[in-house]
């Protein structure tokens, strides 16, 4: 469609879904051809012993520098080799315990054959990412993925897109998978983005925002006109207490609120007669984040925060979560 052509806005939207589908198509395809070179491609890399090298150039090359990023934030040292800068002097970093992933749609790259030499001189086992598994690449590698497409996205089929796309969805699934083979954990995740709302949304505990120093508690034999201040000064929310310390229930000011509309005796009533007697409790360690997903599933706005033995700790209101990040 040439610029002077006219503007036709439907021809917008169905070229952009065109796009669109064929990318699709694209990763749909490969779900079908994944197979044993896939399982041993992420057993390789669970067990490597050094760091993952991932290399391409052009298109390729930029897609290779997301899947290293990727491995290296979820716990599998990975590093994007220049194929070019290699051969002036990054090859340096290259390890023989290192195992390398190189892109490339044709295998055919010419720049990266000085790359390909020097790993098999080192003995450094190669997975390509291609298109072509016949191809030069393939020929030399250990193991091939085959991330070929019927077609580029492109209308001129010169542009890499379908095939770039392709690859990056193989990256990512080789990534989740090791991941997992290695037990990488979520406190693991927050130790390596300690940065951030992400970082703070992994390493944010109850115990780092909870209310401890003098939070008032009531008895459960305590009549409910002595709980009207401690729940007016501690928005809204008092735990019940025994004589150990452990809580064995919470008062609410709307529990308060309930119980003087319908009862004109409500001062003298105990508290064991009016609190929930099965709270909800936050346990020390807990994230924070879990913990506001269980106030917002419950509609509560505070949690006494008790340790193993049930003894009360503290109270995590969620305006102060919320505030300090846990969401």
């Amino acid at each position: 469609m040439s610029a002077s052509a006219t503007w036709k806005p439907d021809w917008v939207l169905d070229e952009g879904r065109r796009v669109l589908r064929i990318e699709a198509e694209s990763v749909l395809a490969l779900v079908e051809r994944l197979g044993g070179p896939f399982d041993e491609v992420c057993r390789m890399i669970a067990g490597a012993e050094g760091r993952l090298i991932v290399s391409g150039i052009g298109k390729s090359g930029i897609v290779a520098r997301k899947i290293a990023a990727t491995f290296t934030s979820t716990g599998t040292p990975a590093t994007f080799l220049h194929p070019v800068e290699g051969l002036h002097g990054d090859l340096g970093l290259v390890g023989p315990r290192d195992i390398a992933v190189l892109l490339s749609k044709s295998g055919e790259t010419s720049e990266l054959t000085g790359l390909i030499e020097y790993l098999i001189r080192l003995g450094v086992p190669i997975v390509a990412m291609t298109g072509r598994s016949a191809s030069s690449l393939g020929r030399h590698a250990a193991v091939v993925l085959d991330c070929s497409v019927e077609e580029e996205a492109c209308p001129m089929d010169l542009a890499p897109t379908s095939s770039t796309t392709a690859m990056l969805a193989m990256g990512d699934a080789l990534a989740v998978v090791v991941l997992q083979l290695r037990g990488f954990r979520p406190e693991d995740f927050a130790q390596i983005h300690p940065a951030g709302a992400l970082g703070r949304k992994l390493t944010l505990r109850v115990e780092d925002v909870m209310v401890a120093e003098g939070y008032p508690t009531v008895g459960g034999h305590w009549p409910m006109r002595d709980t009207v201040v401690p729940i007016a000064e501690r928005r809204g929310t008092v735990p019940v207490v025994d004589g150990d310390g452990r809580v064995v229930g919470v008062i609410t000011a709307g529990d308060l609120t309930r119980l003087m509309e319908k009862d004109e005796s409500w001062p003298t009533r105990k508290v064991a007669e009016v609190m929930t007697s099965t709270p909800r409790l936050a346990r020390l360690g807990e994230l924070g984040s879990a913990t506001v997903r269980r106030m917002e599933e419950a509609g509560i706005m505070a949690m006494p925060v008790v340790d193993d033995a049930g003894v009360l700790c503290g109270v995590v209101h969620l305006h102060d979560l919320m505030r300090s990040g846990a969401v």
